[in-house]
């Protein structure tokens, strides 16, 4: 029962940071791009579903392919990466649809980047790590992420 909870953790865990992640970087580059509330929506959809299946399948292979995993409940790890990433990529539709394109996409990065915090706490804790080192680690990816995504579309935006 043990390794099963710890499978949950982990899938739930890749899907948040990817689910997070994925999402603002795409919503902040096509918001660059386009300043298209409809764009940004489709975006998320589109990541939501076809993002989480593609990882979910891409963590269940990887998993199928080890030698030495071949006793693990491999569909668990699936399911949760799958239902973390759904779920994260999802909550960025609430700001989009409720406020102003601008204040959205602020508001989605600050509430990206406390879950990111949260999630680097809460695994610093678990693995008795520096708290500090974990966070600004995990943050200062996700905060590179958003930039290039922004630097893009301001870039694609130029082009077409």
């Amino acid at each position: 029962m043990r390794e099963n909870k710890e499978l949950e953790i982990g899938g739930l865990a890749f899907g948040l940071t990817s689910g997070i992640i994925t999402t603002l970087g795409l919503i902040v580059g096509i918001n660059s791009a386009t300043n298209s509330k409809l764009a940004v929506i489709a975006a998320i959809l589109t990541v939501a579903v076809a993002d989480s299946l593609s990882d979910a399948l891409g963590i269940h292979l990887s998993e199928e392919s080890r030698k030495d995993e071949t006793n693990k409940p491999i569909w668990t790890i699936s399911l949760f990466t799958f239902i973390g990433k759904l779920i994260f990529s999802l909550i960025f539709l609430a700001p989009i649809l409720l406020l102003d394109l601008r204040i959205a996409i602020r508001t989605s990065i600050i509430l990206g980047l406390t879950l990111i915090a949260l999630l680097a706490f809460y695994v610093a804790k678990r693995k008795k790590e520096s708290v500090l080192k974990q966070t600004f680690e995990h943050v200062s990816l996700a905060v590179l992420v958003i930039a290039i995504s922004y630097y893009l579309g301001s870039l694609a935006g130029h082009f077409v």
